[in-house]
C-alpha cells in the first residue's frame, strides 16, 4: 500500500531556487519530496549541494506544472518571486510578469483537491503587505481562505540570526481544525514579528479567516559583519584598484564620506558596505557601518551588488563581498560553490536564510504539526482491537 505522505512532515519545495528553503527545513526533521524551479543556473546550485535531487526535481514553468507530478505532502512552499511586489521593481503586484506566478501555485494547491497539503509556507519581500495599496495581500489571503486555509503573517529579519539586514514576510496558512480559527484573540496585540502596520491590516479586514498563533521574539545574534569575513589579503587582486576605491570614495554624499575619512585615520581596521543608488540622477555610494550587511540581492545591472569597505590605518580598500561571504550571510558557511561570481550572486540574493526558515519550523510549523496531526486517536478496527490513528 502507498505511504500517504500528508500524514508525514513531507514537503514540497516550489520556487526553490538553490534550496536553501530545504535545508532550513530538513535540519527541522522535515523531508523533501518534490522541488521546482525555473531557472537553470539555480537548478545547477542547487544539485551541487543535493546530488539526489534528481529524483524529485522538476525544472521548468510552474504554470507547465502537471498535477500528476506532485506526491502527496504535509507542507508545500512558496518563495514566489519578488520583482513587481519590490519598492525596488515596478509595483505591479500579483499581476505583473513574474510576482503573477504566485497564481501559478495557487491553481496547482487548487487542483491538489481532497489532498491539499495541510500547510502552506509563504515568503515574499515585506512589500507585499502594501502593493497596490493591499489590495494584493488581501487578494492572496482570500485566495487562501478560499481553498480551505486560515492564514496567520508575520515578518522575520534576518539580522536576528546572521549579520544581514533582511526582513521578509511570512504567511501561514493552515487546513487544521481549531476553535479559535477565524477570530482574533484579545491577547493579541503587535509584537516584534507582527509590527504596526501588519496588525493594522490584521484588524483592518474582519473578511479574512485569521488564525492568530502566539510567537516568541526571535533570538538576537551577537554576530557581526566582520565576523563572517573572509580572510583577504590586502594585496590580493579581489581587492579594487586604488583608483576604483577612490572613485567609490568621491561618489559618497558629504556625510557619508565623512564617516569614511574617520574609519580611514582610525589605529584599527574597520568595515562597512555600500551600495550604489542613484539620487536625483546621479549615481551614489551609501556606506552602512552599523555591523550589518545590507539586504544580498540579485546583481541586475551591477547596482545590486554589495560592496566591502575596508579602512584603518590611514587607508582605505574595496571590493564586493565574496560569494562565500554571501553564504555565510544566508547561514550556509559550508554551502558548496561552483560557479561564476555573479551567478552565485544571484543565487543568494534570492533565496531564504536558513537560521529564520528553522526558526520558523521549530516555533511554529513542528508544534502546530505537533499538537493537531500527530495527535493519536484511539479507534477499535472490526476485530475490536484498539488501533492508533493520525487526528484531523
Amino acid at each position: 500500500m502507498p505511504v500517504n505522505n500528508s500524514l508525514q512532515k513531507t514537503f514540497a519545495e516550489f520556487f526553490s531556487g538553490i534550496g536553501l528553503m530545504r535545508i532550513g527545513l530538513e535540519r527541522q526533521g522535515w523531508k523533501i519530496v518534490f522541488a521546482n524551479d525555473i531557472d537553470a543556473q539555480k537548478r545547477e546550485m542547487y544539485r551541487a549541494n543535493c546530488p539526489n535531487s534528481d529524483s524529485y526535481f522538476h525544472l521548468g514553468d510552474i504554470h507547465k506544472l502537471s498535477i500528476s507530478q506532485i506526491p502527496s505532502i504535509g507542507l508545500a512552499t512558496a518563495s514566489f518571486p519578488c520583482n513587481d511586489l519590490s519598492l525596488a521593481g515596478g509595483r505591479d503586484g500579483l499581476k505583473g510578469k513574474n510576482s503573477s506566478a504566485f497564481w501559478g501555485f495557487m491553481q496547482i494547491i487548487k487542483e491538489m483537491r481532497s489532498n491539499r497539503p495541510r500547510l502552506i509556507l509563504i515568503e515574499n519581500v515585506p512589500g507585499f503587505l502594501t502593493s497596490r495599496c493591499g489590495r494584493d495581500f488581501e487578494d492572496a489571503m482570500v485566495a487562501l481562505n478560499d481553498l480551505g486555509y486560515s492564514v496567520d503573517p508575520f515578518i522575520i529579519d534576518a539580522a536576528s540570526f546572521v549579520p544581514q539586514s533582511r526582513q521578509r514576510l511570512f504567511v501561514v496558512g493552515s487546513r487544521i481544525s481549531d476553535s479559535a480559527s477565524g477570530l482574533i484573540a484579545e491577547r493579541f496585540y503587535q509584537s516584534s514579528v507582527r509590527p504596526s502596520a501588519l496588525a493594522d491590516f490584521i484588524f483592518g479586514h474582519p473578511n479574512i479567516k485569521w488564525n492568530i498563533r502566539q510567537l516568541p521574539d526571535p533570538p538576537r545574534t551577537s554576530l557581526r559583519l566582520e565576523d563572517i569575513l573572509e580572510d583577504i589579503p590586502n594585496t590580493a587582486p579581489e581587492w579594487w584598484s586604488k583608483e576604483r576605491s577612490k572613485y567609490l570614495l568621491d561618489q559618497m554624499s558629504h556625510r557619508h564620506r565623512e564617516i569614511a575619512d574617520k574609519m580611514t585615520v582610525s589605529r584599527a581596521w574597520s568595515y562597512g558596505t555600500v551600495f550604489r543608488r542613484v539620487r536625483n540622477g546621479r549615481s551614489m555610494a551609501e556606506l552602512r557601518t552599523d555591523g550589518l550587511a545590507g539586504c544580498l540581492r540579485t546583481p541586475r545591472g551591477g547596482s545590486g551588488r554589495q560592496i566591502l569597505f575596508k579602512a584603518g590605518r590611514g587607508t582605505y580598500h574595496a571590493r564586493l563581498l565574496t560569494p562565500r561571504e554571501c553564504a555565510r550571510l544566508m547561514g550556509v558557511g559550508n554551502f558548496k560553490i561552483a560557479v561564476p561570481l555573479n551567478q552565485a550572486l544571484f543565487g543568494f540574493g534570492d533565496a531564504v536564510c536558513v537560521p529564520v526558515i528553522e526558526w520558523i519550523a521549530e516555533n511554529y510549523l513542528n508544534p502546530l504539526w505537533n499538537e493537531h496531526l500527530a495527535r493519536p486517536v484511539q479507534a477499535r478496527n472490526k476485530q475490536g482491537l484498539v488501533e492508533y490513528t493520525v487526528a484531523f
